[in-house]
């Protein structure tokens, strides 16, 4: 009788590893699809952009030589890879924060306007759809020297006009004044959108509590509201990383490459110097110091981002 359980034990195994073998793989096959085009445009690509970043490829020839880690050792080396890393991190900071507050304020002037200010943000919206060549084209006239009309604006004031992307000192300030320009709108609608969830229940029993409109903004809407901002400081970070319309545009990484970042003397490097090498190898630097920033915020976000 024992002979006989332990026999049909034995032939049941194999019927069990194998539906075990075919419930494994079933998750594969639906995600197979997905994982195709990420292996192909996204996996890859890293995988042959890090290769390239070893060679001397020059993009034109068939062959290369295997340098190693010259071209990381090159660009730390450098001087000028420091004075673009500095200007990738002002150009950030200069982005991020006044977009992401401005993009609030917006947000708490129009939420409690609901007739007649539609109009308003359309056009606040407007120049986020509106392509980065175009704007940068507008801007650059607007920010001419002799006949531009910020510096007429600045004149009505009995204000000396600048030089703006002609001068080193404000050639950075006039491309950050662009982006912030073109990403308030944006921000804004992701923040009406947060606000309108919160219930107005809280903002009643604060009235009640006696709290003023700034402690209701300060503990009520700020913390709710957590999440959206960590998503726009998230998203805005890495579009400010990758920036290079509005520079090429404007005043195509000068004067003296104060306004050069690390995109664009990657673009410098590829298709002016043609040594793909050390451009894919200052590729691979970004996209490390993408990662760790990201990874900072992510971190530090759970310290500060409060989910309902």
């Amino acid at each position: 009788m024992a002979t006989t359980i332990i026999h049909k034990e034995v032939q049941n195994k194999p019927a069990k590893s194998k539906k075990g073998l075919q419930s494994q793989l079933i998750p594969w096959v639906f995600a197979l699809p997905a994982m195709i085009p990420l292996i192909v445009f996204w996996i890859y690509p890293m995988i042959r952009s890090f290769w390239i970043s070893l060679t001397d490829w020059d993009y034109i020839s068939p062959t290369y030589t295997i340098v190693g880690l010259d071209n990381y050792v090159s660009l730390l080396q450098s001087d000028s890879f420091y004075q673009v890393l500095w200007n990738t991190f002002y150009f950030s900071a200069g982005t991020v924060i006044p977009t992401v507050l401005g993009g609030l304020l917006l947000a708490m002037l129009l939420v409690k306007h609901s007739k007649g200010f539609g109009i308003f943000r359309t056009i606040l919206f407007s120049p986020w759809v509106t392509p980065t060549v175009a704007v940068s084209i507008v801007w650059s006239w607007i920010f001419e020297p002799e006949a531009g009309l910020a510096n007429w604006l600045l004149s009505i004031f009995q204000v000396e006009g600048l030089p703006w992307t002609s001068s080193q000192t404000w050639a950075m300030p006039a491309i950050i004044i662009v982006t912030v320009w073109k990403g308030l709108g944006w921000s804004m609608i992701f923040y009406l959108n947060a606000l309108k969830k919160i219930p107005v229940s809280l903002y009643e029993a604060a009235s009640v509590d006696g709290a003023s409109h700034f402690k209701k903004f300060l503990h009520i809407s700020i913390p709710l509201v957590s999440p959206t901002t960590f998503f726009l400081i998230v998203v805005s970070t890495v579009e400010a990383l990758q920036a290079y319309d509005q520079i090429q545009v404007m005043t195509q990484g000068g004067p003296a490459g104060s306004t050069r970042t690390l995109l664009y003397m990657y673009y410098q490097f590829a298709f002016e110097e043609f040594n793909m090498g050390k451009a894919t190898a200052l590729a691979t630097v970004l996209v490390v110091i993408t990662v760790i920033l990201s990874l900072i915020q992510f971190v530090l976000a759970k310290k500060w981002v409060h989910y309902q």
